[in-house]
């Protein structure tokens, strides 16, 4: 079953309304059929016999066929745009809420300008098919057949002589489906690429300003919307050689009936009004061919845009609930690993994390130490299962979370990640994004804690103030707190912090640490932080080095047992800091 097939199921929903359309488009066919024969009379039964009442009798039939044929076609244009618009939607919703369901690891695979091709110009591409089926592609086959049929009535020596040039006409429309689909699926990447660079640049312009790299991202921009304007290019060059050629086939077509029906006329057995019909008939034969070559370019690329969201829609994903799975009752809080690996490619790949034991009591605070690329946030990743552990066992209260849904594991994790994330919207609808319930007392409570209510008041509409794209109007220590206040307001069991106190300064840190230290009693918490200043008082401190635990404890143990946190201590504070071991 092909992709494109797949996805035309999605108009079964509306069936009605797509069978009405090729109701009307039959009818629609038969009034264009009758036509040239009313034009046949005109000329026969009118013209040549100076027969004044047939030429307006016969003209009052055309132009009522006329009108009915209009009215007809508007019915079936709009409840084609009717199916086509609710599939597209249908389609849309489904690819949206496929993406909403994938776990990390598959974000990983899909980037962001890829997944928005998906969503716009594939489905944009599918779309058009479903709305010119509807449209043209059953009117074509069906004026093919019946006015083959009426030129076999009328003449069946001359209808055969121009049926000779159907195979080629159906030999031209082959070539051209098969050249037109591979060079449309590099249409469709080159505009991927287009679409990853414009989402880059446009979400990191200000990193581009600062380094002054307007050049290169112009060259870079410019390269590949060449590269899509040559694709495109070649894809236009193949239209713009076939259709001069069916067109000249037409021609040859027309000349062949006024000559060889030139000459029965001539004889007698022929007559004008036949001659002027039989062309109309045989434009209302290739035509269609014509047509038929147009829509095969379309589904020829829509068919490629439909594998690419099959591509999604197929995905599984990585993370997901086992058959079975339970909620996860209230917790107290208690988190072991043991002995977990994981890798982001699977069990075949290099792991990220290796041998890892550890053990989290209930209102414990866990602070992470390591270099970059150590493995941090690796780790915590795997508690709410934001990735599966490729080896081993993550529990909370002896539950394997693997073992529960991840609504209800993840509504007692309080997660605040290293880059702040705001949307569109107010403040106090960024806070409340966790908890839709919230009373404004909680509200600004979270936001006390967080060291945010003082400058979310000094704003002249204070939580009412409307955050801008991605948080555009607020500094980078602004966002974080309001992301910790966002999280502070599920009041989680669990609480991660990847290290989200990197971006304000050092007194505004002071406050929010002096806060969250009051905050994380009774909680089990997880602190990731580059200074070591943050986690001095922390329960138990766990140096990563390498994707291995290399030291575990507390400061004092630490500074005694662990050359290496020793090292990252005294490069931080030095001997001078007067912290008490």
């Amino acid at each position: 079953m092909s992709a494109l097939t797949r996805i035309i199921r999605f108009v079964k929903p509306y069936k009605r309304d797509a069978i009405l359309a090729m109701i009307f488009l039959v009818l629609v066919v038969g009034v264009d059929l009758s036509i040239p024969r009313l034009v046949q009379v005109i000329i026969d039964q009118g013209v040549t016999p100076e027969n004044m009442e047939v030429i307006f009798n016969t003209s009052i039939i055309m132009i009522g066929a006329s009108i009915l044929s209009a009215l007809l076609i508007i019915i079936n244009t709009l409840l084609s745009v009717r199916v086509a618009q609710n599939f597209a939607a249908d389609v849309r919703k489904s690819i949206y809420h496929k993406i909403q369901s994938f776990s990390f690891g598959n974000l990983d695979n899909f980037q962001t300008g890829r997944l928005l091709v998906r969503l716009t110009s594939d489905i944009n591409q599918v779309q058009m098919v479903v709305f010119f089926s509807l449209r043209m592609l059953i009117r074509a086959p069906l004026l093919l057949v019946g006015s083959i049929g009426i030129m076999i009535a009328t003449n069946y020596q001359l209808a055969m002589i121009l049926l000779m040039l159907l195979p080629l006409t159906l030999l031209l429309t082959v070539v051209f489906i098969r050249i037109a689909q591979p060079l449309f699926k590099k249409v469709q990447k080159r505009l991927e690429n287009i679409n990853q660079i414009l989402q880059e640049n446009l979400s990191g312009i200000r990193v581009v300003k600062a380094f002054v790299r307007r050049n290169y991202e112009n060259k870079r921009f410019d390269k590949a919307n060449i590269d899509l304007m040559d694709q495109n290019v070649k894809f236009a060059r193949l239209i713009s050689v076939l259709f001069p050629i069916m067109l000249l086939l037409i021609n040859i077509s027309a000349v062949a009936v006024i000559y060889f029906g030139g000459l029965q006329a001539i004889v007698g057995s022929f007559t004008v009004g036949e001659i002027m019909a039989f062309i109309s008939y045989l434009l209302s034969t290739m035509f269609p061919m014509l047509m038929l070559a147009m829509m095969a370019g379309q589904i020829s690329a829509a068919n490629v845009s439909a594998e690419r969201m099959i591509e999604v829609i197929d995905s599984v994903p990585r993370v997901q609930d086992k058959s079975g799975a339970v909620a996860l009752p209230k917790i107290k809080g208690r988190v072991i690993f043991k002995d977990v690996y994981f890798s982001y490619n699977g069990s075949g790949s290099e792991p990220v994390l290796e041998n890892i034991n550890l053990v989290a009591e209930p209102g414990q605070t866990v602070a992470i130490l390591g270099a970059t690329g150590s493995g941090k946030s690796s780790l915590i990743n795997l508690i709410p299962r934001l990735y599966d552990v490729t080896k081993g066992r993550v529990s909370i209260d002896n539950i394997d979370v693997r073992d529960v849904t991840q609504s209800s594991l993840r509504s007692q994790i309080g997660i605040c990640l290293q880059e702040a994330v705001l949307f569109s919207g107010n403040i106090r609808d960024n806070i409340k994004y966790g908890r839709d319930d919230a009373a404004e007392e909680d509200v600004i409570t979270a936001a006390k804690a967080a060291q945010a209510h003082e400058f979310i008041m000094s704003f002249p509409d204070g939580y009412d103030s409307v955050i801008g794209q991605r948080g555009v109007n607020l500094s980078g220590g602004q966002k974080q707190r309001i992301a910790i206040a966002r999280t502070l307001l599920i009041n989680p069991k669990i609480l991660i912090l990847d290290d989200s106190t990197s971006v304000v300064d050092v007194e505004t840190e002071v406050k929010i640490q002096n806060a969250l230290w009051k905050l994380m009693k009774g909680r089990t918490s997880f602190i990731i932080a580059q200074r070591v200043s943050t986690v001095l008082s922390a329960d138990k401190i766990v140096v990563l080095n390498g994707g291995k635990i290399v030291a575990e404890g507390n400061h004092a143990e630490l500074m005694k047992k662990s050359p290496i946190y020793r090292e990252i201590y005294e490069s931080q504070l030095g001997n001078g800091g007067n912290i008490n071991e």
